[in-house]
């Protein structure tokens, strides 16, 4: 029976609807957590109450001389602001977005140095309150809006974006800051695009929220259709028979300018199938230049402007491949609240299909676990075993034992001689997002993708952490892993805070490193000296020998 049919037999969309969470679990126990994380299949019709709050922040804070506004958040609190940032941009009006998900400190450095304190404002974004990421940003921020504003004024620029009741609260009330926005309890933070968290960032940028969400109210309705013409639906399905045939690679190729909703889907499906030891691992091959050839593990969606001829071009072409292809044509960038909506839906009925909880994510909390404990310095991660020039190269999991290698190439020798059919190279990066530092990594992935038919796929930390970070580690044991991490010396201090920003980045990685290694994954590290271009082409170039 092919998955669509077994939608049919399930009765799974009038179930969904119902919000009825038997369609993913038998266990009483977790239906209850399940049915508190179900909010989010009429979020856009509900979503049009919080348009009049949204518009009329933008407004004030325009009236008050703002220019830029900088969300600080992680993972499914900041996703969706940078797919509206990226895909559809500033409109007239509209100010300027910085979306801050990252504790590297020359990215922070950068962004404080462009900033003026008096036109800045800052939504502080996460649904649990908690989330290290954001809260160690603001407090850096913070400081540095005290050295032009007084503490009363400073507090006016923050934004809180969170649940009721949350940490953040308390923290708003504490530290007086201007407005705490409530976001919907039952809906987490992967399926809350159309929510506060995606709706308050777009009115920031200007964007037409009326038509987003009459969009997406429009997908809402075709997604409680019967399987047979319900778009999200009919994706789950294709998804599944793809799993089901060895296809688990889902490879995202988009018209240029639409990548960052592969970033998106990639935390939606990833976090949201990878435990039990089954996953479906996304894979964002970045445009314009794609693999000569693709894997027969490979599933392909093509996400495309109804107006890129190219990219026509490309589907025609990918037409003539074995694998398995799904063609999304978008007339227009506004199109994006509706494809929010089909993915939901589909990565959902997808859990159902897979037979797993997609509500979950029981992995993630282990890396956090172990960052706090590399902090405090109850554990420490394995040591390097060669000091290759200034590269420290270390072995765990799976790769314990390696030999001390004479060179960089040889170093990474052990990735190439373990991938086999069915695996994907992961290289989890805490490097500065920056075309300068990344397009060389990106090339040599490429390359290794074209020479060896296996999905290599470019992960930045600590961003990876909340979205394909739970696949990683309680996915399938089909990833072979290379964590880069840099010892440069610019940093920055987290006031209240015993380690800088700079120490918080490398226990992040050292804790995942650490995780990975105790589920027994293939893992190695390359510790830099410093993560200049010049050192990341080094890199890349070794890479490229290692796979020759």
């Amino acid at each position: 029976m092919n998955a669509l049919q077994r939608l049919i037999e399930s009765n799974a969309i009038d179930r969904l609807i119902r919000r009825d969470p038997s369609l993913f679990t038998h266990d009483i126990e977790q239906r209850q957590r399940i049915a508190n994380r179900l909010g989010w299949t009429d979020l856009a019709e509900r979503a049009q109450s919080r348009i009049p709050l949204a518009e009329n922040l933008t407004r004030t804070l325009a009236e008050e001389g703002a220019t830029d506004v900088v969300l600080l958040g992680m993972g499914g609190s900041s996703l969706s602001a940078i797919v509206f940032n990226r895909v559809i941009g500033e409109q007239p009006g509209g100010l300027r977005l910085h979306v801050l998900d990252t504790t590297c400190p020359q990215t922070v450095t950068a962004l404080l140095e462009s900033l003026d304190q008096s036109t800045t404002y800052f939504l502080l974004s996460s649904k649990s309150g908690t989330t290290i990421e954001p809260l160690s940003l603001y407090a850096i921020f913070r400081s540095w809006m005290h050295e032009r504003l007084s503490p009363p004024e400073a507090g006016r620029h923050f934004i809180v974006i969170t649940d009721p009741e949350s940490h953040l609260h308390k923290l708003r009330q504490k530290e007086v800051l201007r407005l705490a926005v409530n976001a919907p309890p039952n809906v987490g933070g992967r399926f809350s695009a159309l929510s506060v968290f995606g709706l308050v960032p777009a009115a920031m940028l200007g964007i037409d929220l009326k038509e987003l969400l009459r969009r997406a109210r429009n997908m809402e309705s075709r997604c409680a259709s019967q399987p047979s013409e319900n778009p999200g639906a009919l994706l789950a399905a294709w998804i599944a028979d793809s799993c089901a045939q060895g296809r688990d690679k889902l490879t995202f190729i988009s018209s240029p300018g639409l990548e960052s909703f592969g970033l998106w889907v990639e935390q939606l499906v990833a976090e949201s199938t990878g435990k039990e030891g089954k996953g479906v691992v996304p894979v964002i091959e970045p445009s314009p230049t794609l693999p000569s050839r693709f894997g027969p593990d490979r599933a392909i969606v093509v996400m495309r402007d109804a107006s890129d001829a190219e990219m026509t071009d490309t589907v025609s072409a990918l037409q003539e491949l074995e694998n398995p292809l799904f063609d999304l044509v978008i007339e227009d960038r506004l199109e994006i609240g509706a494809e929010f909506v089909r993915w939901k839906y589909a990565t959902a009925l997808l859990g159902h299909l897979l037979d797993i909880n997609p509500f979950d994510e029981p992995d993630v909390s282990s890396a956090k676990d172990a960052t706090e404990k590399v902090l405090d310095g109850s554990i420490s991660a394995p040591r390097a075993i060669a000091d290759l020039e200034g590269v420290w190269p270390a072995y765990a999991g799976a790769f314990s034992g390696a030999r001390a290698p004479d060179d960089l190439a040889t170093a990474l020798a052990p990735l190439a001689a373990a991938i086999g059919p069915g695996d994907y190279l992961g290289v989890l990066a805490y490097l500065p997002e920056s075309d300068e530092h990344l397009a060389p990594l990106r090339a040599a992935l490429g390359w290794i993708s074209s020479v060896t038919a296996t999905p290599a796929l470019l992960e930045l930390g600590p961003r990876y952490l909340h979205s394909s970070g739970q696949l990683f580690k309680g996915g399938p044991d089909s990833g072979v892993f290379l964590v880069v991490t840099t010892r440069d010396r610019q940093d920055l201090p987290i006031p209240g805070k015993p380690y800088t920003l700079g120490a918080l980045q490398r226990a992040q990685a050292e804790g995942d490193f650490i995780t990975l290694a105790s589920r027994n994954r293939r893992v190695m590290r390359l510790d830099l000296p410093d993560a200049t271009p010049l050192m990341v082409g080094h890199l890349s170039y070794a890479l490229r020998s290692a796979f020759g």
